[in-house]
């Protein structure tokens, strides 16, 4: 069997939201697909639907309508327990504020997820060290949060991402709290994964770090109102 390329693929799409006794529409009709290995970066200002469209592909809320398939399965057919359990294996997250546990290292942090799934500590040992590896924090291992750098935090982060090698990281702002060196150190590691065969799904409100993707989505008012080839790499 021939696996197929698509890991990600929405259709129609669309999600309001009643605020101020008004009805604001966050996604209208939005529909694209992401193939296995690719890197995306989607694009818009703060309101245009982007966060929203964020909180679908990490299966943290759900549409009016439309369709949502995941590896294969339609997310939004699924109870509960099978999303929670499609967040922790399918997709892995890395956020702007890093969302590191303070009083535990680096180790524990890539650790912890990898306890949720149910790795034996051999195991787990194996997983976590390969991605401190990947992330060229190895020796920081022993480190809590407060004795790494803004950068060596995110690479914390990104290494928990990678933990367990699920098939997508969404990136949400992933340098929006670093300064704009570390953040290119940070964007360049995240081209390498790419390149290492990683399928990555990047949230910015920024153009420059947009263009650093293989292919650039722009939302707006809820609608995909551009579809190009980023034009930096």
């Amino acid at each position: 069997m021939i696996e197929d390329k698509k890991i990600v693929e929405i259709k129609n799409l669309s999600k309001s939201y009643t605020m101020g006794g008004e009805t604001v529409k966050a996604l209208d009709e939005v529909s694209f697909v992401v193939n296995r290995g690719d890197f995306i970066a989607i694009i818009g200002p703060s309101g245009s639907g982007k966060s929203t469209l964020m909180n679908m592909i990490g299966c943290l809320d759900v549409p009016d309508s439309g369709d949502y398939f995941l590896d294969g399965k339609n997310v939004f057919t699924l109870k509960n327990s099978q999303l929670a359990d499609v967040r922790n294996t399918k997709v892995g997250f890395i956020f702007q504020s890093f969302n590191l546990l303070s009083k535990h290292t680096a180790f524990e942090n890539v650790e912890l997820p990898l306890i949720y799934r149910g790795y034996n500590g051999s195991k787990r040992k194996e997983i976590v060290i390969s991605a401190l590896k990947k992330v060229g924090l190895a020796d920081r291992a022993s480190h809590r949060p407060t004795e790494l750098s803004g950068g060596q935090q995110q690479r914390v982060a990104i290494a928990r991402a990678l933990a367990g090698n699920p098939p997508i990281l969404l990136a949400d702002e992933p340098t929006g709290a670093l300064d704009s060196k570390t953040g290119l150190e940070v964007m360049n590691l995240i081209k390498n994964l790419n390149k290492q065969g990683h399928t990555i799904i990047l949230i910015t409100h920024d153009k420059m770090i947009a263009g650093q993707a293989k292919r650039v989505i722009t939302i707006q008012d809820g609608k995909i109102s551009e579809r190009k080839e980023a034009v930096i790499h």
